[in-house]
């Protein structure tokens, strides 16, 4: 009985501080809020303006500095930079996680602090280096964005995607369970089962995050034949630590220090021999020391 007793403790122990950290969540002021008269867009052509952006986690200790950039609908920028530039910082302002110090991040000519929050993230769409799946069927995966799209759409996305060949190869074809977190599938099928999401979900804004960044070289040549047909027609902001998979980028953005310090497209870069043109260097210095290791 005491054992017992000890055990019940314990658990209602362990019980009390887990309830605690849930409240601390629940508690939690949000970094950002929702604007008293918010404009409702239900629809936009995804032109990007940072006007004299300046922005820090932390007063006093700016991480990005009167960021001047101006992103025309349907063009793909490439963020170029080391890492601690300012790269992420410029997605997370996009994606309203926090909004800037000074300055002004505009979409559409509308000031983003005054667009209704729900609107502006149904306007964009994101492929992260590990893409998030539940543990559910590949086709309640694709669906999660747009869970009344026919089963035709779903498997159009599938297409665009190249994911439909390796899905129909399973027993189960698109009610395969991919298990908790997608386990149950390849780094590369992951991939491209959350290409195929953003598909269908069709956003106006698209943010890839080193969306190639785990996977082999002939995974890697599936995945961008898949992004090609994704980014097209959309406004894409693409991070990539290897600079040559943001090869087809219309420009290249060169973020260093918090500050935009080149743009242009891959060949004017290199052929400037500037900040971009280091960068290609030390990766390829470095390419070639790993392949001599190896």
């Amino acid at each position: 009985p005491v054992q017992q007793l000890t055990r019940q403790v314990n658990a209602v122990t362990r019980s009390m501080t887990a309830a605690e950290r849930v409240f601390e969540v629940l508690d939690t002021e949000p970094e950002v809020v929702e604007a008293t008269k918010s404009v409702s867009i239900k629809r936009i052509e995804g032109r990007v303006e940072f006007q004299n952006v300046s922005f820090g986690y932390e007063k006093h200790r700016p991480v990005l500095k009167e960021v001047d950039l101006v992103v025309e609908p349907g063009e793909m920028i490439g963020l170029v930079g080391h890492s601690g530039a300012g790269k992420s910082t410029l997605i997370n302002l996009l994606l309203r996680f926090y909004d800037v110090t000074e300055g002004a991040l505009l979409i559409d000519g509308i000031d983003i602090r005054d667009i209704k929050r729900s609107d502006l993230r149904e306007q964009i769409g994101v492929v992260l280096q590990e893409s998030y799946l539940f543990h559910g069927t590949i086709y309640d995966n694709i669906s999660y964005g747009r869970p009344n799209a026919s089963p035709a759409e779903v498997l159009e996305a599938a297409k665009a995607a190249f994911a439909h060949d390796f899905i129909i190869n399973f027993a189960d074809g698109y009610d395969t369970l991919v298990g908790e977190r997608g386990t149950r599938l390849s780094g590369g099928e992951r991939q491209r089962i959350a290409i195929a999401r953003a598909i269908l979900h069709n956003p106006r804004i698209l943010i890839l995050d080193e969306a190639t960044a785990s996977v082999d070289t002939q995974t890697e040549a599936a995945i961008q034949k898949a992004l090609q047909n994704l980014v097209q027609g959309r406004t894409t902001f693409a991070i990539a630590h290897r600079l040559s998979t943001l090869r087809n980028a219309d420009r290249l953005v060169v973020v260093e220090g918090g500050r935009v310090v080149e743009t242009g497209t891959h060949d004017e870069l290199l052929a400037k021999r500037g900040s971009f043109w280091k960068l290609v260097q030390a990766q390829q210095a470095m390419n070639e020391i790993v392949a001599i290791g190896g």
